[in-house]
C-alpha cells in the first residue's frame, strides 16, 4: 500500500475519541449534506470529462473553505482497492465512493477531500457530500461546522436548486434540505432485554430509519445501529435535527434503563456473560470479525456497568476499526488471507487489551 495515514489530519480518527455526550453509547454522530454542481449530469449519469471538471471546481474552492489549511485531497480513482476499503473502514468514504462493490466500481474523479472532523466526498451519488463526523451525541455541532462548509463552498461552485423543491440530488429522497443526520449507537441493554424490535418498529413510524455499522447495505454486527432521517422533502434543517435529537435522547433512556433492569434481573447471569466476552478476547487466538465486534460489545457494556474498570471507551472504539481486514493487511504490508487476519487480529486485540491498565 502507497497510503500513509499519518498524512490524514489527527489520522481521519479523531471521532474515536470518546469525547461527546453520552460516548459509551453514542459511538459517532454524522451529519451530511447532498449538493450537486448546475450544469452537470448526476455523477451516476455524467461523462468522465464532467466529473473531472466537477472535481476540479470543487478543488478550487476548498481553499476558500475555513480550517483547510491542514487538510488533504486523495484521488480515491487512482488508490489500491484495499487503501479504499480502509478509508472505509474508518467511515471516511462510503461505499459506494469506495467502489467496493462490483456493480458500483469506483467512478473516475472519485474523491475525498479530509479535514480534521469534515470531509467532502466528491463524486459519488452526488457530486458532493459534505460531512462532519463527531465522537459522541454532538448534533448541533456537527451541523453548525458542516453548514459553514456548505455556505463556503457554495459561494464559489454553483448548486443544482429548484425554487419549489430545493437542492437537487440524485436520489429523490434527498432532495429538499438534501440533510441526512445519523447517530452510530450501541444498545446492547435492548437486545439482551429482547426491547430492540419495539424500539426500531418505533423509529420507522417516527420517520427514522436504522442500518447497521457502516449504515445502507451493512448488517448490523455487534448491537451497534445506525439511526437517521429517512426524508428531507418539505422539512427544515432545524425540524430535521431537532426530530432525531428527540428520538435518540429517549432511546439512550431506554437503553440506560433496559442496562438497570438487567443488573437489578439477571446481575450475576449478565456479570458472567461480559465477563466470559472479556476473557475470549483477552486471550483468544483466532478470531473472526463478527466474534470480535459481538465480543467488544459485551466488553464495552460491561465497561458502561462498571464492571470492568481501567478499560477506556476510546480503546475500545479503536479496536472497533482498527482490528478490522484492510488495517490488520496495512499493518502487516501485505495482504492477508482469512485465517491469518483472524490471527492478526486475535493477537492485536491481546495486545491492546493487556497494555490498558498500564496507561
Amino acid at each position: 500500500m502507497t497510503l500513509d495515514l499519518s498524512l490524514l489530519p489527527s489520522g481521519g480518527v479523531q471521532w474515536l475519541d470518546a469525547s461527546g455526550e453520552h460516548a459509551d453509547i453514542v459511538l459517532s454522530t454524522r451529519i451530511r449534506l447532498a449538493r450537486n454542481v448546475e450544469g452537470y449530469a448526476f455523477a451516476s449519469r455524467a461523462r468522465d470529462g464532467e466529473r473531472l471538471r466537477v472535481l476540479a471546481q470543487v478543488r478550487d474552492a476548498i481553499p476558500g473553505v475555513t480550517g483547510s489549511d491542514d487538510g488533504v485531497m486523495l484521488r480515491v480513482d487512482e488508490m489500491e482497492a484495499g487503501e479504499r476499503l480502509l478509508l472505509h473502514e474508518r467511515h471516511l468514504v462510503s461505499r459506494e465512493l469506495a467502489g467496493l462493490d462490483a456493480q458500483h466500481p469506483v467512478r473516475s474523479g472519485a474523491a475525498v477531500f479530509l479535514a480534521r472532523q469534515s470531509s467532502i466526498m466528491i463524486n459519488e451519488e452526488d457530486h458532493l457530500r459534505l460531512q462532519s463526523l463527531r465522537s459522541g451525541f454532538a448534533v448541533s455541532e456537527a451541523f453548525s461546522e458542516v453548514e459553514a462548509i456548505d455556505r463556503e463552498i457554495g459561494a464559489r461552485v454553483p448548486y443544482a436548486y429548484h425554487p419549489e423543491f430545493g437542492y437537487l440530488t440524485a436520489c429523490p429522497t434527498n432532495t429538499g434540505t438534501g440533510l441526512r443526520a445519523s447517530v452510530l449507537i450501541h444498545l446492547p441493554g435492548l437486545v439482551l432485554t429482547k426491547e430492540i424490535g419495539k424500539v426500531l418498529a418505533g423509529l420507522q413510524q417516527m420517520g427514522l430509519t436504522y442500518r447497521g455499522l457502516y449504515g445502507e447495505g451493512s448488517e448490523v454486527v455487534g448491537n451497534f445501529f445506525q439511526m437517521s432521517n429517512q426524508t428531507t422533502l418539505g422539512r427544515s434543517e432545524e425540524e430535521l435535527l431537532d426530530h432525531l435529537v428527540r428520538v435518540v435522547r429517549h432511546v439512550v433512556e431506554r437503553e440506560e434503563e433496559s442496562r438497570r433492569v438487567l443488573l437489578r434481573d439477571a446481575g450475576y447471569i449478565i456479570e458472567d456473560k461480559l465477563w466470559r466476552a472479556y476473557g475470549t478476547l483477552r486471550y483468544a487466538r483466532s478470531l473472526t470479525f463478527e466474534e470480535a465486534m459481538n465480543f467488544l460489545s459485551g466488553v464495552r457494556l460491561a465497561v458502561g456497568l462498571n464492571l470492568i474498570a481501567g478499560l477506556s471507551v476510546y480503546t475500545l472504539n479503536k479496536l472497533l476499526i482498527f482490528s478490522q481486514s484492510a488495517h490488520l493487511a496495512y499493518t502487516a504490508g501485505r495482504a492477508l488471507t482469512e485465517n491469518e487476519a483472524n490471527l492478526a487480529r486475535a493477537k492485536f486485540v491481546r495486545k491492546a487489551l493487556a497494555e490498558e491498565p498500564d496507561k
